[in-house]
């Protein structure tokens, strides 16, 4: 009988290597991913990557940004990849890859090649594996995985992404060429791009309450180590 690992044998796991605890603001935004990577392993048609990779680490890096204690990062992240029983270092060298390629390449050639239309002769290895994605008709495509081609396309040209008809007719395009519903794509963008912004806009909040609290403490510690003024003989 194949026992498939469940969710909480994942969470487990990740507690079992990361010991120390995680900030509030932060748990959900790990416990969230770490699920959404567990039923995409256990899921018969998934197969792993570079693209993949590639918004797996972006989702985390842009979620955890100001995350503290900052040495606890490496921990946290190795912990959920190798929770869900996959390489963390596979991870980060395959999003290094693309990232460079992204940095390497024009925009509009970036997504000549994504969408199939050219090919990419300095990689071969990358090219043969979007031929795959493109040539599976039982391709599992997941949330993660368009923010992998989201990123690559910031990381080429940061302006670009910004405009949403530019942004858009990229997104379908790459979808055409790599057979992937364009709907689910930029669905999918849609609530990364928002879920960014309320995230920055919830760390504004938190640092403005640190803030407050920290002034509230030092006024109070100034309270009790000032002088006190001696009795009036009046």
């Amino acid at each position: 009988m194949n026992n498939v690992r469940t969710v909480s044998d994942t969470k487990r796991t990740f507690y079992n290597l990361h010991t120390r605890p995680i900030n509030t603001i932060y748990r959900r935004v790990v416990e969230e991913l770490m699920v959404e990577m567990h039923l995409l392993s256990v899921n018969v048609d998934f197969s792993y990557n570079p693209i993949y990779a590639l918004g797996v680490v972006t989702t985390f890096d842009r979620f955890m940004q100001g995350y503290q204690p900052e040495q606890d990062l490496a921990s946290i992240f190795n912990a959920m990849i190798q929770a869900v029983e996959q390489d963390p270092q596979r991870y980060r060298q395959d999003a290094a890859r693309l990232q460079a390629v992204a940095h390497s390449l024009p925009v509009k050639d970036l997504i000549a090649w994504l969408s199939q239309t050219t090919q990419f002769y300095q990689d071969a290895d990358l090219q043969t594996q979007l031929q795959a994605i493109a040539q599976n008709p039982h391709f599992k495509y997941s949330r993660l995985f368009a923010i992998g081609l989201f990123s690559l396309l910031e990381l080429a040209d940061a302006e670009f992404v910004k405009d949403d008809q530019q942004r858009n007719e990229a997104l379908k395009a790459i979808a055409q060429g790599l057979h992937l519903s364009e709907d689910k794509i930029t669905k999918d963008l849609e609530l990364y791009r928002s879920n960014l912004d309320k995230m920055a806009q919830a760390l504004i909040v938190m640092a403005d309450m640190l803030a407050a609290d920290r002034k509230k403490r030092d006024q109070r510690q100034q309270q009790s180590t000032a002088p006190v003024a001696p009795p009036s003989n009046e």
